[in-house]
């Protein structure tokens, strides 16, 4: 089963997201913190990360960006219910890293396509 970490400050979300994929033949963790994320990831490497973009620690982009340079093989989507994310996603995309993201709310039919693309 492929392994999937859900991230968003939002507990209830990370948790329904991880619900979700975890009935969909995934083994999914939610996480709230984007730390804690990263550090379980030294001991069990995920194939794929799911964050939301805006969070008040580290945002998901900077998320996305370690767990790449950390573990290349990693897929990442990203999600935001933000306009915001524009600008940090344009950043990024200058710096070399191009990320796939989602708007918020996020359907399970949509999130379960989106995956299957990756």
């Amino acid at each position: 089963m492929p392994i999937v970490y859900v991230v968003d400050d939002e507990k209830v979300i990370s948790q329904t997201l991880a619900m979700i994929l975890n009935a969909s033949g995934f083994r999914a963790v939610s996480f709230t913190d984007p730390a804690d994320a990263l550090r379980s990831a030294e001991t069990i490497i995920p194939d794929l990360l799911i964050s939301d973009v805006v969070m008040p620690e580290m945002n998901g982009i900077e998320l996305a960006i370690r767990f790449r340079s950390a573990h290349p093989g990693c897929k990442v989507l990203l999600f935001s219910g933000q306009g915001g994310t524009v600008d940090l996603l344009e950043s990024a995309k200058r710096q070399g890293h191009d990320f796939h993201i989602l708007t918020k709310p996020v359907h399970p039919k949509d999130l379960l396509a989106a995956i299957a693309k990756l």
